[in-house]
């Protein structure tokens, strides 16, 4: 799971696209040697506390930057660059993980990435600087690739009659990670600062490496007659052969650049609209309503989705937030801005889950679970493109990060429907 982890619950039929590096489904090899609801609560506590800290660390970092010595001026552009950094240095790596855990073992991979969480932590508290902070947050992006191997493993261990109900309970970790972190945080960071609330998330993720340690036991047999590069070249190269893929990822790249961008900024935003004390517990209860927003609004549009079309309603709900996104940018009050935001980043929310499953639609079954472990590139490239642009703009004026994510919008829109005209590839 990454920063960015937003709320895919609403695909509670995600384990139909589970498939091994060979194309064997995952969920037609039960192993029942260790009860699966003990499974179950263990990754979605560990979700619980990944989300909430990468959602306390995105809202408050703009708010902690002036203590590392960044003057009022240049926190906007520092937001922005340390938004856009943060994201890099784990992409290279991406496609080794799964790879990785298909040669060898699982536990190890998920492990890996909650350890990086711990070590980012503590990195975020020792540092004395701005430079030092962004080594730390840059760090995070290695823990990329554990959501997929969680839900293969729960897809291997639950009753068929029971993934659905399995996969909707972990997944909805994030979005409840999302309304509960920035709201708890807030008043911590208020009353005891950041470092205070950092080291509060790495002693949780402490417990949550060792609870993975002693309490999941890895059943999973890696097949080790295969090359790591090589298995993580082909899963690469299926991306980049079949013609549908080729447009849906830059347009789902796109589309998520615009809403990477104004999500970095919100803090700031809200900063500009309040100037009382507590700014941090205001910040945590406008990022936490939005939080709210997407669960109320995802199972919605999921349902829709289901009914009419995933495709459809991913095409209605991005032209909606075309109209929706300079909203913001007009508006003086507070209450009416938290409204608003928390509209937009329901329907935002709703449309990434969306595209999980357009995404799944796009591929033929036997490569279907390699692509998928994709699922969350676009996020994270758009955590990128995004912030990086936000840092250019910024500078000029806050409010000009809304037009600006309706123009990315609309750039989406058009490379969807180029998109959706491609075939695709029956194998």
């Amino acid at each position: 799971m990454n920063i960015i982890r937003e709320n895919s619950w609403t695909l509670i039929s995600f384990q139909e696209y589970l498939f091994d590096i060979d194309g064997e489904i995952l969920n037609e090899q039960p192993v029942k040697k260790h009860p699966w609801t003990w499974l179950l609560a263990l990754f979605t506590f560990s979700s619980f506390i990944e989300t909430i800290f990468y959602g306390q660390i995105g809202a408050f970092t703009p708010l902690y930057l002036p203590n590392l010595g960044v003057p009022a001026d240049q926190v906007a552009l520092w937001t922005g660059i340390i938004a856009a950094v943060s994201g890099v240095l784990g992409l290279p790596f991406l496609p080794f993980w799964g790879a990785l855990a298909d040669r060898y073992s699982r536990k190890p991979i998920i492990v890996r990435s909650f350890l990086v969480h711990l070590v980012a932590g503590v990195t975020l508290i020792l540092a004395g600087n701005v430079y030092v902070f962004l080594v730390g947050r840059a760090i995070t992006s290695l823990a990329l690739g554990n959501s997929g191997l969680m839900m293969a493993t729960l897809a291997e261990r639950s009753p068929s009659n029971r993934q659905g109900l399995a996969f909707s309970i972990m997944n909805s970790a994030a979005p409840i990670g999302a309304f509960l972190g920035p709201l708890i945080g807030g008043p911590i960071l208020d009353r005891w600062g950041f470092k205070t609330l950092i080291a509060v998330d790495a002693g949780l993720m402490l417990f949550v490496i060792l609870s993975l340690v002693v309490g999941y036991r890895d059943y999973f047999k890696g097949s080790k007659d295969r090359p790591v590069f090589k298995m993580a070249l082909e899963s690469v190269q299926i991306l980049v052969r079949q013609r549908r893929l080729q447009a849906l990822f830059p347009a789902l790249f796109v589309l998520f650049a615009g809403r990477m961008l104004v999500q970095t900024y919100i803090p700031l935003v809200v900063g500009e609209l309040y100037s009382g004390q507590g700014l941090g517990t205001i910040v945590g209860f406008v990022v936490g309503a939005g939080g709210l927003a997407a669960l109320i609004f995802s199972p919605i549009l999921g349902a829709l989705a289901d009914r009419y079309g995933y495709w459809r309603l991913l095409f209605l709900s991005t032209i909606l937030t075309i109209f929706l996104w300079p909203l913001p940018a007009f508006i003086n009050s507070l209450l009416v801005f938290g409204i608003v935001w928390a509209l937009i980043n329901g329907i935002g929310t709703g449309t990434f889950a969306i595209s999980f499953n357009v995404l799944a639609q796009s591929v033929a079954a036997d490569v279907r679970g390699r692509v998928m472990a994709f699922s969350y590139l676009p996020v994270n490239v758009g955590l990128i493109v995004g912030p990086a642009v936000g840092s250019l703009i910024s500078g000029y004026s806050l409010a000009a990060v809304f037009p600006a994510a309706a123009v990315f919008t609309i750039l989406g829109v058009v490379l969807l429907a180029v998109a959706v005209k491609q075939p695709v590839a029956e194998e």
